[in-house]
C-alpha cells in the first residue's frame, strides 16, 4: 500500500529520481543499460481539464504512475511527451477551449518513432510507452510499429509494449468508487478519477473551489466536423467531480500501480 505522504511528494522528494534518464550523466545511463531495463516512456497532452485541475494533467498522471512502475520493476524513466493528439469532445471537451494545445497524428507518430529508434541505437531493448491521453492510443501504435519496420531492416529487435494504465485499475475498485455506476473512461475527463488522483499527488494544483457542479457530457453516438462544443458541458468536466478526494486517488493509484506492476512483470519476463 503506498503510504499517503509518499503519494503526495513530489516525485523527486518520493526517491524516483535515480529512475529518471534526463536528470543522468550519460555514463551513467550507458552503464545501467547493462541491466537490460525496462525503459518507460510516458505520454500526455496539453488539453483544458475544468477550471479546478491544471492542463498538464494528462502528463502529470502518466509520469506519477510510471514513476512507481519503475521503481517496482528496477526500471528507467523517459522525459513525458507532455503534449498529445487532438482533443475529441467525447473524451476531452475538444479542440475549442483556450490553452488545449494539441498535435497532428503524424507529429505523435514521428515523435514515437524517433525515440523508440533512439532508445534502440543506445543499446536499449524494452520499452513500456504508457498513455495518459485517450486520443493518442493509435498514434502510438503507429509509431511503434513504424520503429520496428525501420529496426527489422537493420536485423535488430526490441519488445515494446503500449499501455494506458487506466485499463489496469480494477473494477471492484471501480465498483465501489461509484456504486456500479461508472460513466466509462471517456466521459471521466476532468472527473472524479482525474481529480482524486490529482488530490492525493498535487493537492496544490487543484483549485477545489473552482470544481464546477455536477453535469455530464450528452453526445450523439458520432463525431461531427468542423469540430463543436455541443453536447460539451460549459466548465469542460465531461462527468462530475465534486465527490473527488485524496483517499479516493490514493486507492486509485495504488492499486493501479500494483496490477500493472504485475502485468508488465508477465509481459516482459
Amino acid at each position: 500500500m503506498i503510504e499517503a505522504g509518499c503519494v503526495q511528494a513530489d516525485d523527486r522528494q518520493a526517491g524516483y529520481a535515480h529512475r529518471r534518464i534526463d536528470l543522468m550523466s550519460w555514463t551513467t545511463y550507458r552503464d545501467r543499460l547493462l541491466d537490460d531495463p525496462i525503459i518507460f516512456l510516458p505520454v500526455g497532452a496539453l488539453e483544458q481539464h475544468g477550471p479546478h485541475l491544471p492542463m498538464g494533467c494528462d502528463a502529470i498522471l502518466a509520469a506519477a504512475i510510471t514513476a512507481r512502475v519503475a521503481e517496482a520493476l528496477d526500471g528507467l524513466q523517459l522525459p513525458a511527451l507532455t503534449y498529445g493528439y487532438k482533443s475529441q469532445a467525447r473524451s476531452g471537451g475538444g479542440q475549442t477551449f483556450p490553452g488545449t494545445t494539441s498535435l497532428d497524428g503524424a507529429t505523435l507518430t514521428s515523435l514515437v518513432r524517433d525515440i523508440i529508434r533512439e532508445v534502440a541505437r543506445h543499446g536499449g531493448r524494452r520499452i513500456a510507452i504508457v498513455n495518459g491521453h485517450v486520443e493518442n492510443q493509435w498514434f502510438l501504435t503507429e509509431g511503434i510499429d513504424l520503429a520496428l519496420r525501420e529496426l527489422a531492416s537493420s536485423n535488430r529487435q526490441m519488445q515494446i509494449v503500449r499501455c494506458e494504465y487506466w485499463n489496469y485499475t480494477p473494477q471492484a475498485i471501480l465498483k465501489g468508487i461509484f456504486a456500479g455506476a461508472f460513466p466509462g473512461v471517456d466521459l471521466e475527463h476532468a472527473a472524479l478519477l482525474e481529480t482524486s488522483m490529482m488530490l492525493a499527488l498535487h493537492p496544490e494544483l487543484v483549485a477545489m473551489d473552482a470544481i464546477p457542479e455536477d453535469a455530464t457530457g450528452q453526445f450523439p453516438a458520432h463525431d461531427s466536423y468542423p469540430h463543436h462544443s455541443r453536447g460539451v458541458p460549459e466548465s469542460g468536466v465531461l462527468a462530475p467531480a465534486r465527490a473527488a478526494t485524496a483517499a479516493v486517488g490514493i486507492t486509485l493509484i495504488d492499486s493501479t500501480v500494483a496490477e500493472m506492476v504485475s502485468a508488465l512483470a508477465r509481459e516482459f519476463a
